[in-house]
């Protein structure tokens, strides 16, 4: 028996995609067979998404010698070239999505993954009819933001989950909304936490990047991204969808560089953003290549610095839930040392780590679980009890700064 295919490489969030260093991991085809098979191990906590990318030829990755960072380049570049032949695992139960690469992606829960029941509709939803996605719901608006001091434009989604109290309501904003919009549809399971107790009738209000330049540009410690919104957004949505004002019911929510602005929004602005949900959030800004380098360089962690040496955020006690993946290596190391810097500025800290990786998979379920313990009667920090809060290298405590 023949095949066409020289390889098909395995993609995993965190284990062997475009943010490890290692040479990309291919299945092995068994002998006279068309199966092909790959084996690692995981923890029996462990989720995340994988895909496979079957290829014709070999396709190997260019390296540079011992240049670390010129090697890490060069596979992320190989990575975006295959990536146009990716697949998800058609054999899959549960129903795929489309990452931020722009492929789709299968998930993979390990026995003992704190389980999410509130997504469970969406993985089972009408697999074998072939639908993509749920239905919009009614509560739903879709608006055009125009934004003078951007000088552009994008979509902003608004769902209400109930309308008792309309003006007591607290809000929610939501970033990378296109893709809590789109990708993988947020409505339901907030709806059925409301309609359980575990979340108030609130306002959401998701905010679309418009492409990857924009948000590489705006969601990076930004203030006039968050003047517009605060300036240009917010009275159009105080006529869309009545809500409270108070900076304790208003939570900014994002994850990634969405983690790092949502952040930022909070301590630059904690008169008006009183609640923080930051998931993986890229602290390391702006220096993507500092897991490379020997040393942290002086222009590394660029908020973090704000935070300990020039007082940012110190007129005010957030209540931030921060969360990070075990395999995201650099973001998991930064995350802790936030986490620490924010507890000793005074600010409520709920930290956890997950077993995962950079993945919407994990963030899904810390969105909902954030929302719920900043909008609970009281809030509880807490920091993981495996790692200490300055985080970890290769197992062991290390401080970032």
């Amino acid at each position: 028996m023949t095949s066409a295919y020289r390889r098909v490489w395995i993609n995993i969030n965190c284990l062997t995609d475009h943010h490890q260093p290692n040479p990309p991991q291919s299945l092995q085809r068994l002998a006279g067979t068309d199966v092909w098979y790959w084996q690692t191990e995981l923890s029996g906590a462990w989720r995340g998404s994988y895909c496979f990318i079957p290829c014709f030829d070999e396709r190997p990755p260019a390296f540079s010698g011992d240049d670390a960072h010129a090697n890490m380049h060069n596979l992320r570049h190989w990575w975006h070239q295959v990536f146009a032949s990716a697949t998800p695992d058609l054999l899959n139960p549960y129903r795929s999505w489309q990452s931020a690469s722009g492929h789709s992606v299968s998930g993979l829960h390990m026995p003992d993954a704190p389980p999410q029941p509130v997504w469970r509709s969406f993985d089972e939803y009408e697999i074998a009819s072939g639908r993509c996605t749920p239905p919009l719901p009614a509560r739903l608006q879709r608006h055009t933001w125009r934004s003078e001091r951007l000088g552009n434009s994008r979509d902003v989604w608004i769902y209400t989950t109930g309308d008792s109290k309309p003006t007591e309501r607290p809000l929610a904003i939501l970033l990378d909304g296109q893709f809590w919009a789109k990708q993988m549809p947020v409505w339901e399971p907030l709806m059925q936490l409301t309609r359980e107790g575990a979340l108030p009738e609130a306002v959401y209000v998701l905010i679309d990047i418009i492409d990857l330049p924009h948000r590489a540009r705006e969601l990076t410690c930004k203030d006039d991204f968050w003047l517009a919104v605060q300036e240009e957004l917010m009275p159009q949505l105080a006529d869309w969808a009545p809500h409270s004002d108070k900076p304790a019911d208003t939570v900014v929510a994002g994850q990634s560089f969405g983690g790092l602005a949502s952040l930022y929004a909070g301590l630059r602005w904690p008169q008006r953003f009183g609640a923080v949900i930051t998931q993986s959030g890229s602290y390391w800004w702006p220096r993507r290549d500092m897991l490379q380098l020997p040393s942290i360089p002086d222009d590394a962690c660029w908020l973090m610095q704000q935070v300990e040496r020039h007082g940012l955020g110190n007129h005010g006690a957030l209540k931030v839930f921060m969360e990070a993946g075990s395999q995201e290596k650099l973001v998991h190391r930064v995350s802790g040392e936030m986490a620490a810097r924010l507890s000793d500025a005074g600010h409520r800290v709920h930290y956890r780590v997950v077993e995962g990786g950079h993945d919407a998979l994990c963030w899904r379920s810390g969105l909902t679980d954030g929302l719920q313990a900043v909008w609970a009667s009281a809030f509880a920090t807490a920091y993981p009890a495996s790692a200490t809060a300055r985080g970890t290298h290769d197992g062991k405590p290390e401080s970032v700064r």
